[in-house]
């Protein structure tokens, strides 16, 4: 019988970390959306390890590497790695125990506390990294991304069509975004991807890190899945976020808070119809379960940030008159 891919995995983290494998126990770690398996190892004298479990051909693991090494590099927080076999799709990580950001969220103060930890973190990211190494978070990336939600989730999910102001949405909510200073991004930069150790804030799963709109980040972070702020709360932190740019110079004089504050809900938009479409493909395509009932949180970031954009206010309504009652029918019946 040949050994499964666990058998080969555990062989490999013994001898990465000089054990016997008949001495290695692999515990789950964690889950993650993508093909991506994590699991802990104990070593002898107590220390633990991260064995992440990346089939080459499901996932390519070089980004993580490469990027990960070089945001090391510049000081920031991220997972040491260890060791990397990416033929096999092997690495072995620093352990960063199993406290991500959005167990803190425990009220609006604790919120608002803990993302203003995270925006800082955001903006040492921007001043401490070279963008020009990263992919470019260009036009067609952005309208691929919008792409996601008339396919997956009005298409295959719903098989409802997309309102005629649609494109015009998708046009502006483009230019909004290649408008802004490029700085690199996480991309991600959600409270599950930031990691409490040792009373810091760590980031983890950066391999899809671009370079693109200042914005980004911030807005992951404010329209996350676990916490919806107030539009007050909402501003606050971008308008602190916004200052912070400017006296460090990542933001130009010639940009005014409130067309700051307008980007930001742009590129709110533009992330939420991604998360909309992106959930449903996790669902029907990749066969994950939990994620149609986090359909209504983003159904929710959207409509706050198309408030904040009175210009499209005819596709608002068709999100709030069509959209909302088709995925609530929707989720009845798959109930």
């Amino acid at each position: 019988m040949s050994p499964t891919r666990i058998d080969v995995l555990t062989r490999w983290a013994a001898n990465a970390c000089g054990l016997d494998p008949a001495a290695v126990m692999l515990a789950p770690a964690g889950g993650d959306a993508s093909f991506r398996r994590y699991f802990r190892l104990t070593l002898p004298g107590g220390e633990t390890r991260i064995v992440m479990d990346a089939p080459p051909y499901q996932e390519d693991s070089a980004p993580f590497v490469t990027i990960g090494r070089r945001l090391r590099a510049a000081g920031l927080p991220v997972p040491v790695i260890h060791q990397a076999d990416l033929d096999a799709g092997f690495l072995l990580l620093e352990d960063l125990g199993d406290r991500p950001l959005q167990e803190e969220y425990q009220d609006a103060a604790h919120a608002v506390s803990a993302t203003r930890e995270a925006l800082t973190l955001v903006a040492r990211l921007q001043n401490a990294t070279d963008p020009s190494a990263l992919p470019a978070f260009d036009e067609a990336l952005l309208r691929r991304e919008l792409a996601l939600f008339p396919e997956w989730c009005l298409g295959r999910w719903l098989e409802l069509a997309p309102p005629t102001t649609f494109d015009a949405l998708c046009d502006d909510l483009v230019a909004k975004a290649l408008a802004q200073p490029v700085v690199s991004v996480h991309r991600d930069f959600d409270a599950m991807n930031l990691m409490r150790h040792d009373k810091r804030l760590y980031m983890i799963d950066f391999q899809d890190a671009v370079a693109g709109p200042l914005a980004y980040d911030p807005i992951s972070i404010l329209c996350g899945r676990y916490w919806r702020f107030t539009p007050a709360e909402f501003d606050a932190l971008a308008g602190d976020f916004y200052h912070h740019a400017r006296r460090d110079g990542r933001l130009g004089a010639s940009t005014s808070e409130a067309d700051f504050l307008v980007h930001c809900r742009a590129l709110a938009a533009q992330r939420s119809l991604k998360v909309l479409g992106i959930f449903c493909r996790l669902t029907l395509r990749d066969d994950k379960s939990g994620y149609l009932a986090r359909l209504p949180h983003f159904l929710d970031h959207l409509e706050d940030s198309l408030a904040a954009l009175p210009h499209h206010a005819a596709f608002a309504r068709w999100v709030a008159t069509t959209l909302r009652p088709t995925i609530t029918a929707r989720l009845e019946q798959s109930s």
